[in-house]
């Protein structure tokens, strides 16, 4: 009992230098005084502070995916992605990118063996081509075909006809 009387009156360095910043105002107005602590009241999660970074940062929670779910919705999106896209080439490129992350990952698969469906570009197309020209039908969409590819043999054929 003799030992509670000097904790009583002990003060710690820490607790001095706290007391200290109180006594110069030092704490005040900081951000957040007077306001409750976020997340209080809400059940204990053991990724709290993964959580509070991603929202705080804005990070969006996809970036925790593995891979293939992450390809997956990426596919799935892509109608929304290339939505408001102004030509059929940005959306052509934007499909083929996305084509690439997933073959990229088919050749080198990891995590969850999950079935990531290939986008199909002009499936894309047609509807991109359908909204926009339901958006605005006074400029018609006119259909792009690839050009058409001699085989080396014609060409070199070719060639040698011409003396």
């Amino acid at each position: 009992m003799r030992g509670e009387a000097f904790w009583e009156g002990y003060e710690s360095v820490v607790e001095q230098r706290i007391r200290d910043a109180q006594d110069e105002g030092k704490f005040d107005g900081l951000r957040g005084a007077g306001e409750p602590l976020r997340g209080l009241n809400r059940p204990d999660d053991e990724n709290w502070g993964l959580r509070s970074y991603l929202d705080r940062e804005g990070i969006p929670n996809d970036v925790l995916l593995p891979t293939p779910l992450r390809l997956r919705r990426e596919v799935d999106r892509l109608p929304e992605t290339v939505r408001d896209m102004a030509t059929e080439r940005e959306v052509r490129d934007a499909v083929a990118a996305v084509a690439a992350r997933v073959a990229q990952w088919l050749r080198f698969p990891d995590g969850p063996q999950v079935a990531v469906p290939m986008p199909r570009v002009d499936e894309i197309v047609a509807g991109w081509r359908a909204q926009s020209s339901a958006a605005s039908a006074s400029v018609p969409a006119l259909p792009v075909e690839p050009p058409a590819r001699r085989s080396r043999l014609r060409r070199l054929l070719r060639r040698r006809r011409r003396p």
